[in-house]
Formats: C-alpha cells, structure tokens, sequence
C-alpha cells in the first residue's frame, strides 16, 4: 500500500517491507519453528522472496511493515492485508525471525499497528474490525492476542494438520471501540 507511515516504538521500527529486508525474510520463512506454529506450508524460493520484498509494498489492499530494531536490523514482518475499505476490515498477521520470539517485539508491533489502523482518516486507516487466526498449538500467541483485547470468535475443529496430528485454528478480532477502551484503561 503505497503512502504506508513509519510506526515508531520503545523497542521496534515499523517500516514498509523493502528490498534489503530478502536476507531477514529468507531466515524467517526458512526457520521450521516458526513455520510450525503460524501454519505455513508453502516454501518459498529465493527468487520468490526476494520479488516479493521488492514489490509489496505498491500492493494495494495490504500494508507489510518490516518491524526492525532502531538500528534497523530486520526481526520480522507485521501485515494488515485483505483491507476492506467498504466494511472497514483487515486481517492481521505477523511472524518473526528465529530467536525474536518472546522478547516483547510483537506486542509493541501490534499495539502500533492498531493504534494506525484504528485511528481515522487521514491520520490513520479508520478500519472498524481486525482479525486473525491462531492455531491451538500455539498457546503464548494466544495469550498475546488476548491480553491486546482480541475476543475469540470461533474454532475450526482440527482444521490444520500439524505433523502427525491436527490442531484447531481460533478466530480471533478486536473492534475499534474494543481497543480505544483497552487504551484508555492502560
């Protein structure tokens, strides 16, 4: 999405995903964890991600942030994509480089990213609803998800084959009013 701002944290810089970012994305899609518990089947070649860096950003309908150390070393992507501007909609989705997890990264993103999204025309993206879904097997995303104010919407029943096994995949959203109220009790 062209004219996509830099978000600004205490602990991540959130900047449109760029051509530089190949090397970080390349281990993040490669780290088999990773891979695991957000559900992602499909291998990617070099070629593929290296396109896709140099491109996504002009994408209409998305909005891929690289989130970054203010040093600017790649952690990991955040993304608002399937942007409905007539419901005032979008799905959420990050994931991070291996080693990244757990350190409070994604929390920050996510608040930023929100903050945007939910704020009005033209300082922010006036969305109304944003979701996501999570697998069963990945409990401390949950939890994340939860203690932002997402609500659990419903349950595919072992609808994600997980090696061996399945798992179910939660459906989670956050209205706008949900999160300015979330807020302003922080």
């Amino acid at each position: 999405m062209k004219g996509m701002p830099i978000l600004v944290g205490e602990m991540v810089v959130l900047r449109p995903i760029a051509a530089r970012d190949a090397d970080g994305m390349w281990d993040m899609c490669h780290d088999a964890e990773g891979n695991r518990l957000t559900g992602t089947v499909v291998e990617f070649t070099r070629e593929q991600i290296e396109s896709w860096c140099a491109t996504v950003a002009e994408r209409a309908g998305r909005a891929d942030w690289a989130m970054t150390h203010h040093s600017d070393e790649y952690l990991g992507e955040i993304v608002l994509n399937m942007i409905d501007e007539h419901s005032r909609s979008a799905n959420l989705r990050l994931a991070l480089r291996p080693g990244q997890r757990g350190r409070g990264f994604g929390g920050e993103a996510i608040t930023l990213v929100l903050d945007y999204a939910f704020a009005p025309a033209p300082e922010g993206l006036g969305l109304h609803r944003i979701s996501l879904d999570v697998l069963s097997i990945n409990p401390r995303a949950r939890a994340l998800y939860g203690s932002l104010g997402f609500v659990e919407e419903g349950r595919h029943r072992e609808a994600h084959r997980d090696g061996e096994h399945w798992c179910d995949v939660i459906d989670m959203a956050i209205l706008a009013d949900e999160w300015r109220s979330a807020r302003a009790e922080a």
